[in-house]
This record gives structure tokens, C-alpha cells and sequence, in this order.
């Protein structure tokens, strides 16, 4: 038990140096990409004028403040090239590392990620901070410690939904050769049903009744609804449940996936 934390450790602190290399000037860059804020302030601006009131009970300050707590949950819950990534490996055969080295793939990519993400905000959150007190007008008072608490677990578990359902796409590689157009239709409806866009909960039915049968909206809806106390009570608890249930569902549905298709892969060459 010893031995394998011991390993993982040194997998985790490999990660983070090779992260902190080439994102040495990911400060300056992450800092541009908060430029379009400033035409999603106007756009929404133009809308609520044209309204002149609250829109499915969200006030222009509401939108904005939704917009920027969207883009730190999706920080959290995205993975980019995680899925082609694997597809690839298993497609030209690099993934046989794996099979003959006492090293777990899913507990490796999973630390890849982890270490990504360390670094992500440890470098962003100068950024990230500037903007969020350039904006901080837009946002109410801050919750109470339970719902702070809430919001916390939920992004940790939006993380862990968006690794191992990206994952498991990218394992269905093991069958077909090519899952970049699978991945495209995912990514799509991924942006739309997560909410990033616009909250969820404006939807009329029977969408609103699709999205909330889907995992989607827990990649970056939810914790900004948590966050803004439009989840409260009972329904926040029964949604953090139902949250950790896909969490669930997609670490077994990846196992049985890569389990699946170990079983059926052929490696050839050297």
C-alpha cells in the first residue's frame, strides 16, 4: 500500500513539473482570455434594456455574475484532448505501455489531469482574481459556510464527471478506430446542456426535463446555481446526491469500458 501511494506521488509530482514548464507564461494568456467578457457584459446589458426587467428570474447582475462562475466550473469540469488523446493512443498502438508496466492508464491520465489542474489555478488565480474584483458588483453577498461547503463539493465532482466521462469516450476507441465525430457531437451538446451558455433552469418543457435526466448540467450549471442560491434546502442535497450517482456511474462505466476493451485489442510490432 505504501509502495503504490508512493508511486502515485512521484506520477503526481512528475505531472506538476512538466505542467509548470510550459506554463510559464499562461498568466498573460489566461488574462486575454477573460477579454470577452467585456462583449458578453454589453450583449447581456443590451438584452435586459430591451427586457426592461428580470428574465426567468435572473437580474442582468444575476447573468453576469452566472457567466463568470460558469467559466471557473468549466475550468474544473473540462478536459481538453483527453478523449482524442486516448482514442489515439489506442489507434497507434502506444497504449501497450500500459498493458506490460505495473502503471493503472485511468489512475495515470486521471494525476495527468489532476496536476493540470493544480497548476491551471495556481498560475490563474492572479487573473482570475482581477477580474472577478473588477466585476464584483455584479455579484451578491457571499453564501453562508454550508452552501460555500456545497459549492466546493460540487466543483471537486463536476471534475471528477468530466474526467471519467470524457475518459470513457475516448476508451470507445477500442472499437472504433475513429471517435473524433462521436467527439464533436459530444463537445456540442456538451457546451448547449451544461449550461454554459445560458442557465438551465430558464428551459421550458420538455427540455428542461431532458437536461435535468442528463449529467451534462452538472459540468457547469449546478455549482454556479449553488453558488448564487438558486439550489437551496433539500433539492441542493438531493442534487449533490444525484451528482456523486453519475460520478458513480461514469468510474464504473470507464473501468468496464477499458476492462472491455483490453480484452479485445491486438497489439502488433515492436
Amino acid at each position: 500500500m505504501y509502495a503504490q501511494a508512493q508511486t502515485w506521488w512521484i506520477i503526481l509530482r512528475i505531472c506538476l513539473e512538466e505542467r509548470l514548464v510550459y506554463r510559464a507564461d499562461f498568466a498573460l494568456g489566461t488574462l486575454m482570455r477573460f477579454l470577452p467578457i467585456v462583449t458578453q457584459i454589453f450583449l447581456w446589458g443590451a438584452i435586459f434594456t430591451a427586457v426592461r426587467g428580470d428574465v426567468a428570474g435572473y437580474s442582468y447582475h444575476d447573468f453576469i455574475a452566472y457567466y463568470l462562475l460558469t467559466m471557473v466550473t468549466r475550468a474544473f469540469s473540462s478536459m481538453p484532448g483527453l478523449a482524442s488523446g486516448i482514442a489515439r493512443e489506442i489507434r497507434e498502438g502506444t497504449v501497450k505501455k500500459f498493458l506490460i508496466q505495473p502503471i493503472d492508464m485511468i489512475g495515470f491520465l486521471l494525476l495527468n489531469r489532476l496536476a493540470h489542474k493544480l497548476v491551471y489555478y495556481g498560475v490563474a488565480i492572479g487573473p482570475f482574481a482581477l477580474v472577478f474584483y473588477l466585476c464584483r458588483h455584479y455579484f451578491p453577498p457571499p453564501p453562508d459556510p454550508a452552501t460555500i461547503a456545497a459549492f466546493a463539493a460540487s466543483l471537486a465532482m463536476a471534475f471528477l464527471l468530466g474526467f471519467f466521462l470524457e475518459a470513457t469516450i475516448g476508451l470507445i476507441g477500442f472499437w472504433f478506430l475513429e471517435v473524433s465525430s462521436l467527439l464533436f457531437v459530444y463537445m456540442l451538446f456538451n457546451f448547449f446542456f451544461s449550461g454554459h451558455m445560458f442557465p438551465l433552469d430558464m428551459l421550458p418543457p420538455p427540455w428542461s426535463i431532458i437536461v435535468d435526466a442528463l449529467p451534462l448540467k452538472y459540468l457547469a450549471y449546478f455549482p454556479a446555481a449553488v453558488w448564487l442560491g438558486k439550489v437551496e434546502g433539500s433539492q441542493l442535497m438531493r442534487e449533490l446526491w444525484i451528482q456523486a450517482g453519475w460520478v458513480v456511474f461514469f468510474m464504473l462505466a470507464c473501468r468496464v469500458a477499458f476492462q472491455r476493451g483490453v480484452q479485445r485489442y491486438s497489439g502488433f510490432g515492436g
